[in-house]
């Protein structure tokens, strides 16, 4: 019997607002001392009023529309009863039947197919406390979290892969880092992900017991975890000839990499849910939803399809760009003072007329200096583009002297370490420095002959058949000129001077 995966997934997504969801506490309490960021509304004591926080709501839409969701004209917070350490009121304030957005889709690539994967809903509730566990078996509770915004965004189970579920946290994450809603780090907890799976005989379109994987907290981990109850619950189905009996709801044991079952599946009767009498509800102008959806950003895939259209850079280096939205900004002022620099020798072009004479080598260059050479240099410097000293305009003046070739690429890679160090000007750097190079092919030719004199016995084995000496005569003149040869036109008159 051939079985295909079901995957849904909800996933909490805490929102980076200044104070909580429902009180005026610092949101900031992680980078807090324990229990320092708290009130008696996110303790949940006797006789305190919850307040939404405006920001949250704001951008809980702002997200739902950048998902493609519905926006209800009317919404409402219910009360979500369970019994945890975590909970301090006993209950959670979250949505149960009139969410902030529903209906969306978000769509993703696996394997050069795009596949859209519907949105069910989008919701707004308050996070709960941490648990912190020692080596002795104790157990306290930081309850600095408790109250903070968070979303969470709950998928239909269209998908069928643990690669297409990796795949759409990470577009998810970054949709969520270019809106500016959350940081959405893994890491430290801001996005996490339950996982929900179930088989079913490939064709049908029935519905089996699911397992709920919780508090996923990686990529990595959701992947896995997938991958591997896809698995276990194969096998079920090969050994009985039907799928589970119940569901279940599992945890990830990332030692051993198994899902370890924890528990039958709640349903919402479980939870005896019911509108929050303190908090009124809320009613959405057509207006104000408009208005929020007009200051939405331009997301990631819009921003890797303009990059290969406009700019001619390929699919891959278009994804890597738009993987971080600094870089694709400084890539974009970047790419502005390069046309610029264009206009300036043909003034009766437009700058996108001049771009596009030469589009692809100008892509070429800018994703190799930009994508390796300028990353790599920030990685050894440890800095990272959101502080970079390099300005645009003098990144875009550096890859102006390559293309010039008033620069080696030697030269030009050591002009760009001294820009991260200091933020200097390209062109004082070089000349400070005597980095330009060698255009003069008489005076190049006069060092290759002189070096190929000096070194008789390398040259008699070259003429022999050892071709390998070759590159011995290529370094002695970069070192006769300090680098600034053109290693292309040195090696031309290299083999013309051992060929005489």
């Amino acid at each position: 019997m051939k079985l295909e995966s079901v995957i849904g997934l909800e996933i909490h997504v805490q929102l980076k607002t200044k104070s909580k969801m429902f009180c005026a506490c610092s949101n900031d309490g992680e980078n807090q001392p324990p229990n320092t960021t708290i009130c008696p509304v996110c303790l949940g004591h006797p006789g305190t009023l919850p307040v939404p926080n405006k920001q949250a709501i704001e951008w809980a839409v702002r997200a739902a529309l950048a998902l493609g969701c519905e926006i209800p004209h009317h919404s409402k917070f219910d009360r979500k009863h369970y019994f945890y350490p975590d909970l301090p009121k006993g209950y959670q304030i979250s949505q149960l039947d009139e969410p902030i957005g529903i209906k969306g889709s978000m769509s993703v690539v696996i394997g050069g197919e795009e596949r859209a994967v519907r949105i069910h809903r989008l919701h707004l509730e308050e996070e709960a406390a941490k648990l912190l566990h020692n080596d002795k078996g104790e157990s306290f509770v930081d309850f600095n979290r408790a109250g903070t915004p968070l979303m969470e965004i709950v998928t239909e189970a269209d998908m069928c892969s643990s690669e297409e579920a990796g795949e759409f946290l990470r577009e998810l994450r970054l949709i969520m880092r270019y809106l500016g809603v959350s940081d959405a780090d893994m890491e430290k907890g801001h996005l996490r992900c339950d996982a929900n799976i179930s088989l079913r005989p490939v064709g049908s379109k029935d519905f089996f017991p699911k397992t709920e994987i919780k508090n996923l907290n990686s990529f990595k981990a959701v992947e896995r975890a997938l991958s591997y109850e896809a698995k276990r619950q194969s096998t079920v189905w090969e050994e009985t000839g039907k799928a589970p009996n119940e569901q279940a709801t599992a945890g990830w044991d990332e030692d051993s990499a198994k899902t370890v079952v924890q528990r039958g599946k709640e349903g919402s009767a479980d939870y005896r849910y019911f509108p929050d009498p303190d908090i009124p509800e809320l009613d959405f102008d057509a207006s104000w939803v408009d208005r929020i959806k007009k200051d939405i950003p331009e997301l990631p895939r819009g921003v890797r399809e303009r990059f290969v259209n406009e700019y001619g850079f390929n699919a891959v280096d278009a994804k890597t760009f738009a993987s971080d939205r600094s870089l694709a900004q400084y890539c974009e002022e970047v790419i502005s003072e390069l046309k610029v620099w264009l206009t300036s020798l043909d003034p009766d072009r437009s700058a996108e007329e001049a771009w596009d004479a030469d589009k692809k080598k100008f892509a070429r260059l800018v994703s190799s200096w930009l994508l390796s050479k300028l990353l790599g240099a920030l990685r050894v410097a440890s800095s990272s583009i959101a502080d970079i000293k390099v300005t645009p305009e003098n990144m875009a003046e550096l890859i102006t002297l390559v293309y010039q070739s008033r620069v080696n690429a030697a030269n030009a890679q050591a002009i760009l370490s001294e820009m991260v160090a200091t933020g200097g000007d390209p062109t004082d750097i070089l000349e400070s420095g005597d980095l330009g190079a060698l255009d003069d092919s008489g005076a190049l030719a006069s060092v290759v002959a002189a070096v190929v004199k000096n070194n008789p016995v390398q040259a008699a084995e070259y003429r022999s058949g050892k071709e390998a000496v070759f590159q011995y005569f290529v370094g002695q003149v970069m070192k006769e000129t300090r680098g600034k040869a053109d290693p292309v036109l040195a090696a031309q008159l290299i083999k013309k001077a051992l060929a005489l």
